[in-house]
């Protein structure tokens, strides 16, 4: 066999082995995946594509019991504060634990953003196997290897450039007749600094991602106070309209007896020939009226406290516990007169709504600012320091490095210029004409608070005046009753008369619990609308802890 085809089977089989060995690579980086779309779980097809009618009959049946952890057993009673009820909601409330992950979620942002100033480590490694053709019989092609192994460290900069230190290192081996050592090493160091001058340059420009992080993380904490905020304005709301609830009961429930009442009123009065029957069966039909009134109140007691249950979230109180909450703390009606200028200026500092669109606009301001930076043309600057070094043997190399004898010093400038740059004329565009309706914004949102504040404070002046007309009310309206029923009882007024004035005092009782609980939750909506919370308690945010509590 020739010297030719030996080189040329050498070569044949050399590739081959080539490309079993990369073609394992790619089946083995293909493998990895094996085609499912879903890693946990996958909902059912029917549960997708079958919409089913409810049975009413199969939900009126008792469901089979199962298994279930041990709950805390239930008090039959809780006697709540508005302060207690104030307190659970800031420990246990779900709202306001879902939305005080977003903080943190925000605050890793920044970090993630500001790790991208982190120096970082690179190598590579490669190997490279030649055969260069010749035109001469008489010589055989020379074949060469190289093994390179190349590492180094890059630093960014928060001026846009980056510094990057390398130290190269080569192993060559070749059978060229024409090179005096078949075997050689090269080990470099090299130092390269890299900075743009117009687009990508500067602190401001580079750092662009992390303010905008910043902000974001900035609006996360606005919005999570904001939460706060309408969760604890929810709470005293359902609070007050539970302890309406419960005295509207007591009302009707007080109803219903006088109602039973003037029915034994009107048995003792036929039984003395005093009146006649038609007055019993008046009485019992008015009984069995209050009745109905009875049932609908207590339903809105259930309903109220199931919304507040839901709000304190509490382990052994829960929506399907028979706990009975009876609020403690009672109305403390007491007329304030409000400094409506005032009050606006305050809710306008503090409306967190106003904070979240002010970062909003510093965010636009940095993007604007970024798009502008985007329209210049590419130009930088570029260093590179090289020391290079060759020796026979490693060790040659490496002392010919430190030795410092063969450097290289490189300076480069590149600049390229856009023929047009409609794109980033169009992102500036966008970004100003986001910021002059941002701006719009603002200017509505000022003012909508500005309205809701004076919408505030205009009806907590009503529902006060609704207290006292209530009270006033109340007291004419048992004046009234006392008079029927003193009428009655001398024979000169029928029951149609005395349940007509019970009526009418139940409903003014009614009334006055209506007017005082409303005059509470105006407190708190005046509250809600400047930006606070009401009541004496300050409520401190642990973003470590990631807790909230009442100091």
């Amino acid at each position: 066999m020739s010297s030719a085809m030996r080189r040329h089977t050498t070569h044949a089989a050399r590739s081959a082995r080539w490309a079993a060995a990369v073609s394992g690579v790619l089946l083995g980086g293909c493998s990895l995946w094996d085609g499912s779309l879903y890693d946990t779980y996958e909902p059912p097809a029917e549960l997708l594509t079958h919409i089913e009618p409810v049975s009413l009959p199969e939900l009126a049946t008792k469901a089979p019991a199962r298994d279930a952890p041990p709950q805390p057993a239930s008090p039959a009673e809780l006697r709540l504060t508005v302060e207690t009820c104030r307190s659970s909601a800031l420990e246990r409330n779900l709202d306001l634990r879902v939305q005080l992950f977003n903080p943190a979620i925000a605050r890793e942002a920044v970090a993630e953003a500001d790790a991208a100033f982190e120096p970082y480590l690179f190598g590579t490694l490669g190997f490279v196997q030649s055969e260069t053709p010749v035109l001469q019989e008489a010589i055989d092609s020379p074949e060469s290897e190289m093994y390179a192994v190349d590492g180094g460290l890059r630093i960014p900069l928060r001026t846009g450039g980056e510094i990057t230190v390398t130290q190269p290192f080569t192993r060559s081996e070749t059978n060229n007749p024409y090179t005096k050592y078949p075997t050689s090493y090269s080990a470099d160091l090299s130092l390269a600094i890299t900075q743009p001058l117009l687009r990508g340059g500067g602190v401001r420009t580079a750092t662009h991602g992390l303010r905008l992080a910043r902000y974001g993380a900035g609006s996360a904490r606005a919005r999570t106070r904001l939460e706060v905020i309408r969760v604890l304005a929810a709470a005293d709301r359902v609070y007050w309209r539970l302890y309406a609830a419960r005295q509207e009961l007591v009302v009707r429930k007080q109803e219903y007896d006088l109602a039973i009442a003037q029915r034994d009123s009107a048995v003792r009065k036929v039984n003395l020939k005093e009146a006649e029957r038609i007055e019993i069966d008046r009485a019992e039909e008015a009984a069995a009226q209050r009745l109905q009134s009875i049932i609908i109140a207590d339903n809105a007691v259930r309903d109220r406290e199931r919304e507040l249950k839901a709000i304190l979230n509490r382990a052994d109180v829960g929506l399907e516990s028979p706990t009975v909450l009876i609020p403690e703390t009672e109305p403390n009606p007491v007329r304030y007169e409000l400094d409506r200028e005032r009050a606006v200026a305050y809710a306008l500092g503090h409306r967190m709504e106003l904070v979240e669109l002010e970062l909003a606009l510093a965010s636009d301001e940095s993007s604007i600012e970024y798009a502008r930076n985007g329209r210049l043309p590419i130009l930088s600057v570029s260093y590179t320091y090289n020391i290079n070094a060759l020796g026979t043997t490693a060790h040659d190399a490496y002392d010919m490095m430190l030795d410092n004898e063969y450097a290289d010093h490189r300076v480069g400038l590149y600049i390229q210029i856009p023929l047009g740059n409609e794109a980033a004329a169009s992102r500036l565009r966008q970004a100003v004409a986001r910021r002059e309706q941002r701006l719009a914004t603002r200017e509505q949102r000022r003012q909508v608070i500005t309205q809701e504040v004076l919408a505030a404070a205009d009806q907590l002046e009503a529902n006060w005046q609704r207290v006292v007309a209530s009270r006033k009310g109340t007291a004419l309206a048992r004046r009234t009753l006392d008079a029927e029923k003193n009428r009655f009882d001398n024979g000169l007024q029928t029951s149609i008369e005395v349940l007509n004035a019970q009526a009418r005092y139940a409903n003014a009782q009614s009334a006055e619990i209506a007017a005082l609980v409303e005059y509470q939750i105006a407190q708190v909506d005046l509250a809600y609308a400047t930006g606070s919370i009401l009541g004496a308690a300050n409520v401190v945010w642990d973003e470590e802890e990631n807790k909230l509590r009442a100091e």
